[in-house]
């Protein structure tokens, strides 16, 4: 009897999903970033904020020494801070529809509640409650509220309406399941959509160890004992005479195949929402 090791059969295999209904009324796939890779994506903007400022004070200074007037470098200095912490971050987000140079170094995006490209009024709150959050008490309030908030937002995000989802994503459907030939007609037609990922987990196991069977009984018997589990959930029955180790290679490689192509529809649409 083939049996799966303790620490795997609480588990699930698959992405986790959010999911959020587009007016296609299609299911998106759009994961929150990860709270690390918001922190490194947050300190790209914050240099670049600094330097930008930095830059901009200089040029104040030039000019204020160049007219000998306290007041106008007062001014300029007011408005070095405000342009960079306010406008150069609302324009760069609005105009890349959600990408800073952090996002973009990260894979980022921000995006709406509701899945769609920012625009300036998004931007504009999120870098306004920026600067109280982030420059004013140092980060740890947009930290506290990442950490705690179901989709890792900080509070410029819970005001704005808005999250930070991951754009850039390279997900591999494990499985070393190989097609036989024979039996793709069948795989290709047969409904196999109603099996539950510890089912899948079982094969792949199975798959992934056959190999290194010694007793060929025992691993006839495990492949028999798993094509009677998945019996119930298959329609219609795979042909008469098939193997059940091809049976079981053939379900677990067509449910890839499946997964590898839902994968791509999830992400052409995301892409045309988020042009």
């Amino acid at each position: 009897m083939y049996t799966v090791p303790s620490r795997y059969s609480a588990g699930t295999i698959g992405v986790g999903r959010n999911d959020l209904v587009s007016g296609e009324a299609v299911a998106l796939d759009l994961p929150p970033a990860s709270l690390g890779r918001r922190i490194v994506s947050g300190i790209l903007d914050l240099t670049i904020v600094l330097i930008v400022l930095v830059a901009l004070m200089w040029l104040s200074l030039k000019v204020a020494a160049s007219l000998s007037d306290g007041a106008v470098l007062a001014g300029a200095f007011a408005l070095s801070w405000v342009l960079a912490l306010i406008v150069v971050p609302t324009a760069v987000e609005t105009l890349s529809r959600g990408k800073s140079l952090g996002h973009r170094a990260l894979g980022l995006r921000t995006v709406r509640d509701d899945a769609g490209p920012i625009g300036f009024r998004h931007a504009l709150t999120r870098a306004l409650i920026g600067t109280v959050e982030i420059f004013s008490f140092f980060g740890v309030p947009a930290l506290v509220a990442v950490g705690i908030s179901g989709k890792n937002k900080r509070i410029g995000d819970l005001v704005a309406g808005t999250y930070v989802i991951r754009d850039r994503r390279s997900l591999e459907v494990a499985g070393t399941a190989v097609m036989p030939s024979y039996l793709e007609p069948w795989a290709r037609t047969a409904d196999i959509g109603v099996l539950t990922d510890h089912q899948a987990m079982l094969i792949r196991m199975f798959l992934h160890r056959a190999p290194s069977f010694r007793d060929d009984a025992l691993r006839a018997a495990s492949a028999r004992q798993l094509v009677l589990m998945l019996a119930p959930y298959i329609s219609p029955a795979p042909p008469p005479g098939a193997s059940d180790e091809d049976v079981l290679n053939a379900v677990a490689a067509e449910r890839r195949h499946r997964e590898w192509l839902r994968l791509k529809r999830d992400d052409d649409l995301r892409r045309r929402l988020l042009r």
